[in-house]
């Protein structure tokens, strides 16, 4: 590491952090293309899959928040479909959670660099039962892309065929998710949100599988790409990008350190160094607004953003519906580089409208334009989600000035 470091405002760190995130960058004028969409992984690394569904699914909700209105097909083609004129970008695994990882870091997750994720519980499983595993693995190569049910049905005829050879229905979905974590099986395609299992040597290129990298490699990599994504971060920032061990981390960092990739500076008001990469994108200023879902990359790790935006946040899900703050499922405000409100958001697909069950502003926060701004948002949702307009509840200070608005 140099042995004079950079002192930075948190100011400075949290433009750092929007730039590499892609705030700094104006939106595309025309229609998003595969282009705008590379562009955009490159800074992200990653995208967060999730299961819930009230606004819009996870994995779509980062991309719109900084090319606007696109057509969500561009991820799906990039996912879960493959031709010799368009090849498949992105492939699922264990990254940050269950993740949209470009194709050609595949070797990285598998490296060992990563700690084995919960689904490792259910190796006791495997190792009791191996003929499970072998048929899981024997039906998926046969018919897939194919979902746990199909893959249940199949053990189910198997089963009335050679008696003795049943299976609980929960031991396959078990198994399934083990051999997903393992890297042995990934995701083929997807009906609806219905994961679809093939074997991994039929999704992601042989070239690409082909590529061994030790452990300490995959973690520098793997650090390296977090670095880029977050601008300036702690250790334990990095480390969280792709959930390594504390460890694996330090080591990576210092090694990246001696290699002069990264760089070590003092954020003030920051406990112990942050780094950031040698070279990377200092802006003075950023505008531009975004809405931002609970599982964009921006926001994900709780502490770093009330670290840089002063923004305490909370994913009010699985609270008691009587003790949630600010409602279920809350959209934080990115206004020209600060986060000055949050919205409770809903599709209702049903009456055609964007429900703003809940709206609050910041302290401090300039109501009359965050209102106009963010209405000039919702709008853009709206639209992009298919519906009509949206619609203002009366939760939250803000709400009576985004009505109007």
């Amino acid at each position: 590491m140099s042995t004079t470091m950079e002192t930075m405002s948190v100011a400075a760190a949290r433009r750092a952090a929007l730039a590499a995130q892609g705030f700094a960058d104006p939106r595309p004028v025309t229609e998003p293309t595969r282009r705008h969409l590379k562009r955009a992984l490159s800074r992200l690394q990653l995208i967060q899959l999730d299961s819930v569904n009230v606004a819009v699914r996870a994995h779509y909700a980062p991309l719109f928040a900084r090319l606007g209105s696109y057509d969500p097909a561009l991820i799906d083609e990039a996912a879960w479909t493959h031709s010799s004129r368009k090849p498949r970008l992105l492939v699922e695994t264990w990254a940050h959670e269950a993740s949209l990882i470009p194709v050609e870091d595949w070797p990285l997750l598998q490296s060992g660099a990563k700690r084995p994720g919960w689904w490792r519980n259910y190796q006791a499983l495997a190792d009791r039962s191996p003929s499970l595993v072998d048929d899981v693995l024997a039906v998926v190569k046969e018919l897939g892309p194919i979902g746990a049910g199909g893959i249940e049905r199949e053990l189910e005829g198997e089963s009335a065929r050679r008696p003795g050879s049943w299976w609980e229905r929960s031991e396959v979905k078990k198994i399934c998710e083990l051999l997903f974590g393992l890297g042995q099986l990934t995701t083929g395609t997807r009906r609806g949100f219905e994961r679809l299992y093939d074997l991994t040597e039929r999704v992601v290129p042989a070239e690409v599988l082909a590529r061994r990298v030790s452990p300490e490699q995959g973690a520098r990599e793997l650090i390296s790409r977090a670095a880029t994504a977050l601008g300036v971060a702690t250790e334990p920032d990095l480390r969280d990008y792709y959930r390594l061990g504390p460890e694996t981390s330090r080591q990576a960092v210092a090694e990246l350190g001696e290699d002069g990739v990264l760089e070590e500076v003092e954020v003030r008001g920051w406990r112990g160094p942050a780094y950031r990469l040698v070279g990377a994108r200092m802006p003075r200023k950023v505008t531009g607004r975004a809405l931002l879902c609970p599982f964009d990359p921006l926001i994900w790790e709780r502490a770093r953003t009330e670290r840089l935006f002063g923004f305490r946040y909370r994913i009010e899900i699985y609270v008691p519906e009587p003790k949630r703050v600010y409602g279920y499922y809350v959209f934080p405000f990115l206004l020209d580089g600060e986060l000055v409100a949050r919205v409770d958001l809903k599709a209702d697909r049903e009456a055609g409208v964007l429900r703003v069950q809940g709206a609050f502003a910041e302290p401090g926060a300039e109501v009359p334009r965050v209102a106009a701004e963010l209405a000039g948002e919702l709008r853009l949702m709206a639209s992009w989600l298919g519906l009509d307009g949206f619609v203002v509840g009366e939760r939250g200070d803000l709400a009576p000035a985004l009505s109007r608005a």
